[in-house]
Parts: C-alpha cells; structure tokens; sequence
C-alpha cells in the first residue's frame, strides 16, 4: 500500500467518524427542537425563526411573546459561549460538552410539567446553543449542528459549481445535518405527541448516549476531534 493511499484512507476514516457525530449531534437538535415547538409553540435552537416571529409579533403589538423570543435569541447566543468556555477546559471536549448538554435537558425534563414553563423553555435553548460547540469544523469544513440553512446554501453553491464543472464533492457532506436534524425532528414530534411528560428526558439520554459513543472513537481520533479550542489573542504591545 503506497503512502499516499494510506493518508486517503485515513482521511475517509476521519471524515466518516466526524460526519457519524454530525449526525447524531444533529438528530439529537432536531428531536429537541420539534418537542420544544410541539409544547412551548416556539424554537429552541432555530433563532432565524425565532427572529422573524419576534418582529412580527412586535408588530402585532405582541410585546410579552417578542420579549420571550429576544429573550430566547440572547439565551442561545450565551450557550455558545458557554459552550466554548466548556470545550475549552476540557481534554475531552466532545464527551464534556455533550454531558453538560444532557444534564441540562435532564433538569429541564425533571422540572417540566405539562407544558414548558419559561425557565424550562430557556433552560433548553441554552442546551441547544451549548452543543453547537460539540463540533465545529469536519476536515476543515465548517458544519452547523443546530441549524441547516447555511448547511443547504453551502451544499446548493456546491451544486452549482459542479454544474459548472468543478469536480470536488467535499460539499456533499452539507447534507448530513440536515437528514440528522429532518430524522430527528419527526422522532421528536412523535415523542412529544406520544410521550409528552418523557420525551425530554428521552433526549437527554440519547445525549447521553452519544457522549459516550464519542469515547469509543479511536485514540488517534478521539484527539483530532477533542482538541481543544485554539485561542488567538493580540499581540501586546511593546
């Protein structure tokens, strides 16, 4: 076996391994996005919705639901950080992440009632914004977990270059958080209409779950994706 043919190897073998969590990362953010619209009315992980409804019920005169869902957006936005501060400090950055996500759905699902209360509500937009951090980038292509617009324009500009003759694929890859989150948010509609008083819980074991699996990853692997987030800070002055 030539080297080059090694490395190629190799490299489909990181590739699968990363777009397998993608996916699973992302079934797990569309089962709690369907179960959290089902119950509460509104998203917890698909802001640009959430953004657009907040203005027009600012229009409607709806002052109380656009606060919630401004509210909502700056919550998502900090379970971002929070999520890098997270990866950040720790050696296993998935697996952390990951089990901080899934303690917080459990703590949501514990208190929930019936339907989600406000605290509820955020506890679980602040998860979802949390796991965005899990995995950011697969073979230096950037990939959402949470959201899949930028994931269908980025695989659509794909298309169009191939149209126009470029032969790389690598775009295609665009499509696995999509069907993660499609096969996900069905999963979660049927929990939330089924099983509605353990359907959070549900998630946050498959969360569970997948942190787990991330640990079986091979060594090699499992540091690649690991690895912890790279702080660039400026040059201080003389």
């Amino acid at each position: 076996m030539t080297r080059q043919r090694r490395r190629n190897i190799i490299k489909a073998r990181r590739t699968g391994m990363g777009l397998a969590l993608v996916a699973a990362i992302s079934f797990v953010a569309g089962m709690t996005d369907a179960i959290g619209l089902k119950m509460s009315g509104d998203f917890v992980s698909f802001m640009t919705g959430n953004t657009t409804r907040a203005a027009i019920s600012l229009e409607a005169g709806q002052y109380d639901h656009a606060l919630k869902l401004f509210l909502a957006i700056i919550t998502f936005v900090a379970g971002n950080a929070a999520g890098i501060i997270v990866a950040h400090s720790s050696q296993r950055r998935i697996f952390t992440v990951l089990c901080s996500v899934a303690i917080l759905l459990a703590l949501a699902a514990l208190m929930q009632t019936s339907a989600l209360r406000p605290f509820d509500f955020y506890l679980i937009v602040f998860a979802m914004g949390m796991i965005n951090a899990a995995v950011e980038h697969i073979e230096g292509l950037p990939i959402g977990l949470t959201y899949v617009t930028g994931a269908l324009s980025r695989f659509g500009r794909g298309v169009g270059r191939f149209i126009l003759g470029e032969r790389k694929v690598d775009w295609s890859i665009q499509l696995v958080p999509w069907i993660g989150m499609v096969s996900g948010a069905i999963s979660g509609a049927i929990l939330a209409s089924f099983f509605p008083g353990g359907a959070l819980l549900v998630v946050s074991l498959t969360v569970f779950a997948v942190a787990l699996a991330s640990m079986l990853m091979p060594r090699s692997l499992r540091t690649r994706y690991n690895q912890r987030v790279a702080i660039k800070r400026a040059p201080t002055g003389a």
